[in-house]
């Protein structure tokens, strides 16, 4: 499939998330767009699954159904073992609907406050789930990845989003925030989760090709 390229909508309004999709996906022959660069603003998807998996796929269906377009949606979160795997799903939402990352960081630092970091265990999770609305099987692929650490006292660096200040990746003392944008794609559960993708989402492009290569070749509209 040299030479080809497809338009891939990524379902976020985060310029921050696509930045770091556009970085770990190179190297795939798509170009990665935004769904308000393609629908004028990011459709309102209420993301009230039970998983991860069940969130991704509900947006990725969502804006392809809108856009039309072959579609890559993310559910990410942090998962606190005391916590009983809290945030989780609700990880934008812990301190409340609309509220900031300083925010949801400062209700789970209170929710930690009395815990001793031995038992501060957290994870990222990310699940990525690409639809195509052209498939007559709907061509659904889902991968996913974890990031393992702890959570710190008070927030630390000033990269990355969410709650990069407050995570402790494992084998180190820095927190996400505190790792370089090239440290991030490295170990990051996105980074981790697109690793699983990357020959699914080859294979998904490589049968659209096909596709598209017989329409052509039996000169349908």
């Amino acid at each position: 499939m040299t030479g080809f390229d497809t338009t891939v909508v990524l379902a976020t309004s985060n310029p921050g998330k696509l930045a770091e999709f556009k970085a770990l996906l190179q190297g795939v022959p798509i170009e990665l767009v935004s769904a308000a660069e393609v629908l004028g603003e990011m459709p309102s998807v209420l993301e009230d699954g039970e998983t991860f998996e069940a969130n991704a796929i509900k947006k990725a269906r969502a804006i392809a159904e809108d856009a039309l377009m072959l579609t890559l949606a993310d559910d990410s979160g942090l998962e606190v073992d005391v916590l009983q795997g809290a945030p989780g799903v609700r990880s934008a939402r812990f301190a409340g609907e609309r509220a900031t990352d300083a925010e949801n960081n400062q209700a789970l630092l209170q929710a930690l406050r009395d815990v001793p970091q031995e038992d501060r265990r957290a994870r990222f999770r990310c699940v990525l789930c690409v639809i195509d609305p052209w498939s007559a099987a709907e061509g659904l692929v889902v991968a996913q990845g974890t990031c393992e650490g702890v959570i710190a006292r008070s927030p630390r660096g000033s990269g990355g989003f969410g709650y990069d200040p407050l995570f402790v990746v494992d084998g180190g003392d820095r927190t996400m925030a505190e790792l370089s944008d090239g440290e991030k794609n490295r170990v990051s559960h996105r980074a981790r989760a697109v690793a699983e993708l990357r020959p699914k989402l080859m294979r998904l492009l490589e049968d659209r090709a096909v596709t598209t290569e017989r329409i052509s070749v039996l000169g349908l509209p």
